[in-house]
């Protein structure tokens, strides 16, 4: 009975203590939490921890103008322990506290903790595939004894602050969840809370930048070691890019009731922006290029520039692509979305197809003659110099015509030989039955005089300088892709 007594009167001191001496201060309350780090099963039992937790609830800020005051305690709050920082917020969260504040505790929180955050994106996009063998603690100046356990404490942060991250948008912004979302695959986090920040990062997708984007691709089993494989050896993780664009479709259809904003259009660039990134690998394959280059809808896209320079800088990378694919790659671009330099730059471009060029020449074309009926109006200021733009605008056009109708020509008189080569070889099979002999007469005829006069006519006459640099062009590659 005495113990009994002697028990009771130790707790009543020991709040007594607490409300009068140590709950009374902030900085106090902070100590008395640290020190309960080492003593956890005796502070809990005395509901040291919980009181502590409860009084920094109450006196820590609860909206924007007592942060600006007192954002000095964020500090102390995340210099503690992931379990009792956790508590802390769960209680502030409870006594109606903005997310936003929360949101940026949390961020600080998470500078202070996870140093990787930073230092790991800049780490990676400095080396290169030969280099693909450096392991993230490198990059962070982590130990390798301190592996296991510290990879343990990583992910117990990253899967605590996610946990207890407010679900508004405002909690915090696109650049800290996308920074979150790496060191969650870097530290091999569940697939659930993975998904969770793609999905959330993806909603606010248009208030990323490329940076933010550029995801290196792990092994999630290796800690952190990029992927070796040679199937997935690509330097970035376009798969999770993928997703996010489609979670922000998804938001955007729920969204269409509200008025009409401007997050399509920043997607789109921003994805073009990265897809002339990503296209520079290697090793990307020209699926999954394709794939995301049409995640978004065509009509998301007023101009088709960045989608040109991301496929011209995947053809100048991969060389080794087939006609067909070449083919296939540029039909995701609208011609008749380019500018008209753009136009100008593709139609001398020797690494699209030929049915892109013609294409991109007669799109070219409708520019220069809208450009040119937009000056018309202001001829009637007798100004000598736009009737000389003018002139030329007329000239180069009807030139360009011109050289359009030889190259419309040529085709049709090369299909007309290429029926007439077909009918000769069903006579020929049906008469000897043997591939070899169609095989002869067709190296002879492509040999002929008369083939190669067909393709190599009508280069002289009007607009012969321009023929010579873009007309012989394609006759030249309209005649390799024949034979």
């Amino acid at each position: 009975m005495s113990e009994e007594i002697d028990d009771g009167n130790l707790i009543s001191k020991t709040e007594a203590f607490l409300t009068f001496v140590v709950l009374s201060s902030w900085k106090d309350t902070i100590t008395v939490l640290k020190s309960c780090e080492t003593l956890s099963p005796w502070a809990e039992n005395l509901q040291i921890v919980r009181r502590c937790c409860d009084s920094i609830a109450w006196k820590a800020p609860r909206d924007n103008s007592m942060v600006n005051d007192e954002g000095w305690c964020f500090d102390d709050v995340a210099s503690l322990r992931i379990d009792h920082f956790t508590r802390i917020i769960t209680a502030i969260r409870a006594k109606g506290a903005k997310p936003e504040i929360i949101g940026k505790c949390i961020m600080r929180y998470a500078d202070i903790w996870l140093p990787g955050m930073d230092a790991e994106l800049e780490g990676l996009r400095g080396y290169g595939y030969g280099k693909n063998e450096l392991q993230f603690s490198i990059l962070t100046g982590r130990k390798e004894d301190e592996g296991i356990e510290h990879s343990k404490e990583q992910k117990s942060i990253i899967e605590s602050l996610v946990s207890i991250l407010p679900p508004q948008p405002e909690a915090a912004p696109c650049k800290f969840l996308l920074k979150m979302l790496k060191m969650a695959m870097v530290y091999s986090a569940s697939q659930a809370l993975i998904s969770e920040l793609e999905k959330r990062a993806g909603m606010m997708l248009e208030n990323a930048n490329v940076n933010d984007l550029l995801i290196p691709n792990y092994k999630s089993e290796d800690q952190g070691k990029m992927v070796k494989s040679l199937e997935k050896r690509t330097m970035h993780n376009t798969d999770v890019v993928q997703r996010m664009v489609e979670y922000f479709l998804m938001h955007e259809q729920e969204k269409q009731q509200l008025p009409p904003t401007s997050g399509k259009s920043s997607v789109s660039k921003l994805l073009e922006n990265y897809l002339a990134e990503v296209a520079k690998d290697p090793n990307l394959s020209i699926t999954k290029f394709q794939l995301l280059a049409e995640a978004l809808p065509e009509r998301a896209r007023a101009c088709d520039d960045g989608l040109y320079r991301a496929i011209d800088t995947y053809l100048k990378t991969h060389p080794s692509l087939s006609e067909y694919d070449r083919r296939r790659l540029c039909k995701i671009m609208s011609c008749g979305k380019l500018s008209l330099d753009a136009c100008m730059h593709a139609a001398q471009n020797d690494r699209l197809p030929l049915r892109t060029v013609i294409q991109v020449l007669f799109s070219e074309q409708v520019k220069m003659r809208a450009a040119m009926q937009g000056k018309e109006p202001a001829a009637s200021d007798n100004n000598s110099e736009q009737e000389i733009t003018q002139t030329s605008t007329k000239t180069e056009i009807m030139t360009l015509r011109a050289e359009l109708e030889n190259v419309k020509t040529q085709m049709t008189e090369l299909q007309r030989d290429y029926s007439e080569l077909q009918h000769e070889y069903e006579k020929q099979n049906n008469k000897h039955r043997n591939g070899s002999a169609w095989n002869f007469g067709w190296t002879k005829i492509r040999t002929s005089a008369l083939f190669h006069r067909k393709l190599d006519g009508n280069e002289g006459g009007e607009g012969h300088q321009r023929s010579n640099s873009l007309g012989s062009k394609i006759n030249f590659r309209r005649r390799l892709s024949i034979s």
